[in-house]
């Protein structure tokens, strides 16, 4: 049996746990990560092919990341968005550039915050009694009373009804669906450019084109949720600029502070007029801790090129995964790739029985759906490395077999 087993169960009294079960179980207590590397309490070695879910994207405890959030710690931590600070105006800017410019950015502390913002900026802009927002099936959108009603896994509603009114969904790249779900209330559209945690769906090209066109006709807004694919993550800077469209609304958040909770909202011009102060707030966000982080992150992604990073290590990541034993089909982009294990293999057993084969030789890696993982493995990921992540999922799933 690995070494690594011996981490396991390491939150296993669960009578004596103080945090709520929101979570299952943690297998592993991680006290330490460098690169795409983790170490857990116990000195065993992981290779990290999930960076946090999407989020350090330029791997554990960059360097200068740590350096301008230890920097920043020692000279002002907080003063309320009441009064202007040293980096928000720095980071919106750039999120504005890599948007191509003519937006405005409001920071949230979260992706979940910066949907509400959306949903909240979309009302204001489309007038009283104009309230409906459509998404998309299978989609992920937050785990708020909002956001949890927008996106469209019925399955999660359940429990926690009533959810609130304004929210209605049809089938993923179905345009005519879309079409005929418009009426006098909506105010927008959202979805995602590539759906992450409905499965990595990657929608044909000219999708988010049709979509555009229609919302332009429709005179309704096109809100882009890029929270788990934005900032170089699919091979471009948001994965919406594959089809070389710009959306009125972008929300961002995961790889933003590179670890630090931050989020962000990014609105034309234009739309984000509709707002006027008290329309929309937080207490937190884009305080000076969190913009310093997110601006060191920026620069570093843009010296490194991260959107060719994505490009290059995501295409060797798929043809190795694809030559796996075990392994049915590969989809996704850039370095967001889901692997459907073969059902033969798999049987019964749920995929997360492959991710805890997988901790168990050392690797990292997600649920995708019932039948897939996924890999989202820092942008900064060794070559050495991206060849080591098909080596041990392909231990895991001759564990299994």
């Amino acid at each position: 049996m690995s070494t690594h087993i011996s981490a396991v169960g390491a939150g296993a009294d669960e009578a004596q746990c103080p945090l709520m079960p929101t979570y299952g179980p943690p297998q592993v207590m991680f006290v330490r990560g460098d690169g795409s590397t983790l170490w857990d309490r116990d000195g065993n070695e992981y290779l990290d092919a999930l960076s946090g879910l999407a989020v350090t994207s330029l791997g554990h405890s960059h360097p200068a990341v740590t350096a301008a959030i230890a920097e920043q710690a020692g000279k002002l931590l907080h003063v309320s968005n009441l009064y202007a600070t040293e980096h928000n105006g720095d980071v919106a800017r750039t999120l504005d550039g890599l948007m191509g410019g003519g937006g405005q950015v409001f920071f949230a502390n979260s992706g979940a915050e910066a949907n509400e913002c959306a949903f909240k900026l979309a009302r204001r802009w489309a007038g009283h009694g104009r309230y409906g927002v459509i998404t998309a099936m299978r989609s992920f959108h937050g785990r708020t009373l909002a956001t949890l009603h927008a996106t469209g896994q019925p399955e999660k509603h359940e429990v926690f009804q009533p959810l609130p009114e304004g929210f209605r969904h049809v089938e993923f790249e179905d345009v005519d669906a879309l079409d005929a779900a418009i009426d006098e209330w909506t105010a927008a559209v959202m979805v995602e450019a590539i759906q992450g945690e409905g499965g990595v769906n990657v929608p044909p090209d000219g999708y988010l084109r049709d979509l555009r066109a229609l919302c332009d006709e429709r005179q309704i807004l096109l809100m882009v949720d890029e929270v788990q694919t934005g900032l170089g993550r699919t091979g471009d800077w948001f994965a919406h600029q594959h089809d070389r469209i710009v959306p009125d609304v972008v929300t961002m958040a995961k790889a933003l502070g590179n670890g630090v909770p931050i989020g962000a909202c990014w609105a034309k011009r234009e739309v984000a007029a509709a707002f006027r102060p008290g329309d929309h707030a937080t207490t937190f966000g884009g305080q000076p801790l969190v913009t310093a982080a997110a601006k060191a992150t920026l620069r570093v992604m843009k010296e490194i090129d991260a959107p060719r990073l994505a490009r290059e290590k995501g295409a060797q990541l798929s043809a190795a995964l694809s030559a796996l034993e075990g392994v049915a089909s590969v989809r996704g982009r850039g370095l967001l790739i889901a692997a459907e294990i073969d059902p033969d293999l798999l049987g019964d057993r749920p995929a997360s029985d492959v991710v805890s084969a997988a901790l168990g030789v050392g690797l990292v890696i997600g649920p995708s759906t019932k039948t897939a993982v996924r890999c989202a493995p820092a942008l900064t990921i060794e070559a050495t490395d991206v060849d080591r992540i098909a080596t041990l999922l392909g231990e895991a799933l001759g564990a299994l077999s």
